[in-house]
């Protein structure tokens, strides 16, 4: 049934009148006819009641109107949603956000893409770890990954590229000896419990953040943990101090103190992945998270 007759038939079912109708599709009234035939044809009853003067339907040309309309209203939408896609302006985009990045970033993007991007839709995941968020763009089980890049070679397919770099701070328990200085020195830390991302190749924070505390003469007890909210968590709980990346500090609880280090930056870069060949809809939103960290 071809999407031209449907919308002959639409037009002269509202119209009620051959000539009307013609004039509104821009064609003679015997063409008009004659695709109302053809429509019978292939769909093998009547659809009008010419024993009249009006345009009268059938029962049957009654129920192909309403289905008709809603054939149409389907192929319009898909029209402009294809349409959408292909300018990168629609679509669903995965992305995620490591956990030193969700709180601050997660919802300033989400926020930008829908002012900027409403016909995109995101799937948003936070809270993950560096190496999981590269294994799943790598997997095609995200499309944009905002993460932490370790020191390992880049995946074949995928393009990491750095974002910024930011300086690690002090997360301190409110009622911390050194809570209430402008800047700490690592070394005056010593004794106390350092709480951290995972190690080995769960996280790539820990051995940045130990690197920090060595090249200080600060050996921690270190206690582990999975999350980023869940280390700031602990420190508010007194259970140990944190170093973190600046961006963390979007994360306010109550009990927690965020301080700069005293003495030279330790910086630690922020990275976007994406894979390779990826469609419009996906470098439209890394765009977004670009303009938002540079």
């Amino acid at each position: 049934m071809e999407t031209r007759l449907l919308r002959s038939f639409v037009v002269l079912a509202e119209e009620e009148h051959f000539g009307r109708a013609a004039a509104r599709l821009h064609i003679a009234q015997p063409a008009l006819s004659q695709q109302v035939k053809s429509l019978e044809q292939q769909v093998g009853t009547r659809l009008l009641d010419r024993s009249t003067r009006r345009v009268e339907l059938t029962a049957a040309g009654r129920l192909l109107q309403e289905r008709a309309r809603q054939v149409l209203a389907v192929l319009e939408r898909t029209s402009g949603d294809l349409a959408l896609l292909g300018a990168g302006r629609g679509g669903r985009v995965r992305l995620g956000f490591v956990g030193t990045a969700t709180y601050e970033l997660l919802p300033t993007v989400a926020r930008r893409v829908r002012a900027e991007l409403p016909g995109i839709e995101l799937d948003l995941h936070g809270e993950l770890l560096g190496p999981a968020l590269l294994d799943r763009v790598v997997a095609d089980e995200l499309d944009v990954a905002v993460l932490r890049p370790g020191g390992g070679p880049t995946p074949t397919g995928v393009v990491v590229e750095e974002l910024r770099r930011e300086p690690l701070v002090l997360a301190l328990p409110a009622g911390h000896r050194l809570a209430g200085q402008e800047k700490v020195r690592l070394s005056d830390l010593v004794g106390d419990p350092l709480v951290a991302h995972p190690s080995g190749r769960r996280s790539t924070m820990q051995p940045m953040v130990l690197a920090a505390c060595h090249a200080a003469g600060y050996e921690p007890e270190v206690i582990e943990v999975g999350e980023t909210g869940t280390l700031v968590a602990f420190v508010a709980a007194g259970l140990g101090v944190g170093l973190v990346p600046a961006a963390v500090r979007a994360l306010r609880l109550d009990g927690v103190v965020y301080r700069p280090l005293a003495g030279p930056p330790v910086p630690v870069p922020l990275a976007l992945a994406l894979r390779e060949g990826a469609g419009p809809a996906v470098h439209r939103v890394a765009d977004v998270v670009r303009a938002l960290t540079r």
